[in-house]
């Protein structure tokens, strides 16, 4: 009986110590903890065949622009062959902007990727082009 008396009071204190302590590692998170990856993709919706392009995203993280993105990489292909997609490496410009560019050779609608990553986060918003 003293056994199960002595199992019975380790246990309940093993409980009790693990209930405490779970109760502190429990912050309160509000709205102002949550921030958003944010990527304001910016591309014409349309350009003549054989005109240079800019592809930019601005990339912020909450209020804080973000200057260091772990990825930018702008993905474009012709719609329905995205098999045969082209990457373009996003050059930091300050402020956020990242960009590159790419001429079309040839006439019909693009889609595109701005693929980021940054804060340990990632996001790839999708925008299209109707190259005349």
């Amino acid at each position: 009986m003293k056994r199960i008396v002595w199992f019975s009071l380790v246990v309940f204190s093993l409980l009790f110590l693990a209930a405490c302590g779970a109760s502190d590692d429990n912050e309160e998170i509000t709205a102002d903890d949550l921030k958003m990856l944010e990527v304001d993709f910016e591309l014409p919706e349309t350009a003549s065949v054989g005109d240079t392009v800019e592809l930019q995203a601005t990339v912020t993280y909450g209020d804080e622009v973000v200057e260091d993105a772990d990825e930018m990489v702008f993905e474009v292909w012709l719609e329905d062959n995205e098999d045969d997609s082209e990457n373009f490496e996003g050059v930091h410009q300050g402020d956020g902007v990242y960009t590159a560019e790419t001429t079309f050779e040839e006439a019909g609608t693009y889609e595109a990727y701005a693929h980021t990553t940054a804060r340990e986060l990632h996001t790839m918003p999708l925008k299209s082009i109707e190259i005349e």
